[in-house]
């Protein structure tokens, strides 16, 4: 009588078992060896392979998920009825005001002033326009508290700013307007200086609508009101030439998008610059504008419409 000692296994290329980058395998292998007193048969003593496939995440190429510009339906671009209620709100709060400049005016036979503090504050809301582009073009992320999901709103546009065309007018004015009803509201009861309120009112307006101004500075003319071309080739409004200039290379200039009449004695001035090298110095922050522009900067043309939009 013999007994057999247990058989190792032979190798054996898994060549032919297929494999996955994202896939990992995992073969069971089971070896069978029987004690006998006759000679072993061919059967007794096989190599049995059992693949077994696991589905787990690679954790080496992580999976990016793809982010492109906002589809025509897309809801971001729809106006709610929260959104109309907000920019009723502010024209209700700027009709008020203006028509209590212009009763003020009426009852002190005073119209020089107001008219005088209109044109400062239609200057002004240009002027707080670009310093406030600037700012959030140039420092913070979508984490910011307060302003982070204009600044990411405002990256996205760099990319995409024909989508700012198809955008809503409520969804495009109601957080301006809801900043306008909160801060003109109580000036407007408080105060009853036709002059102050000729201010108030021209400059709170400018601030409000200066995103549609924006949205028309991104328009063709012949999809634009012929009274909008009017007063852009004006230079009353921001134009589509001129605005055209901020989303070129280097993307440090013509920040104002009311009427644009700032954004000459800003640029010549170098005031933004200057504000910059003060941050940097004190705080250390680098602006956006002084890197070359990542992915995030260069514009995409508009594949839907399969036309240059001029801006």
């Amino acid at each position: 009588m013999s007994i057999l000692k247990q058989h190792r296994c032979p190798s054996r290329s898994l060549t032919h078992i297929p494999t996955s980058p994202r896939l990992h395998l995992a073969a069971r292998l089971t070896c069978s060896a029987t004690t006998t007193t006759t000679k072993p048969k061919s059967s007794q003593n096989q190599l049995v392979i059992e693949p077994r496939l696991e589905t787990k995440p690679d954790s080496i190429t992580p999976i990016i998920p793809s982010v492109g510009p906002p589809l025509s339906n897309d809801p971001s671009l729809q106006s709610t009825w929260s959104h109309r209620a907000w920019v009723a709100s502010g024209c209700t709060t700027l009709f008020f005001s203006l028509a209590k400049t212009v009763t003020g005016a009426a009852d002190t036979h005073m119209w020089f002033e107001p008219i005088v503090a209109g044109y400062v504050g239609y200057v002004l809301a240009d002027l707080l326009s670009g310093v406030y582009h600037w700012g959030i073009d140039n420092y913070g992320d979508a984490t910011t508290p307060i302003f982070g999901s204009q600044i990411e709103g405002f990256q996205g546009h760099h990319k995409w700013p024909w989508t700012i065309t198809r955008r809503q007018f409520a969804n495009n004015l109601h957080a301006l307007a809801r900043s306008i009803t909160l801060t003109v509201l109580p000036i407007e009861i408080l105060c009853n200086d036709p002059v102050i309120q000729g201010f108030v009112t021209v400059c709170a307006g400018c601030i409000m609508f200066s995103q549609q101004f924006h949205a028309w500075s991104h328009g063709t003319k012949s999809k634009l009101p012929p009274l909008v071309v009017a007063l852009q080739d004006a230079g009353v409004l921001v134009s589509r030439s001129q605005h055209s200039a901020h989303h070129r290379p280097p993307y440090n200039s013509n920040y104002c998008i009311v009427s644009g009449v700032c954004n000459e004695f800003l640029d010549k001035n170098k005031v933004f610059e200057a504000l910059e090298m003060i941050i940097f110095f004190k705080l250390e922050v680098r602006p956006r504008s002084w890197s070359e522009p990542g992915a995030e900067w260069i514009e995409e043309m508009d594949e839907a419409q399969s036309q240059v939009t001029v801006h």
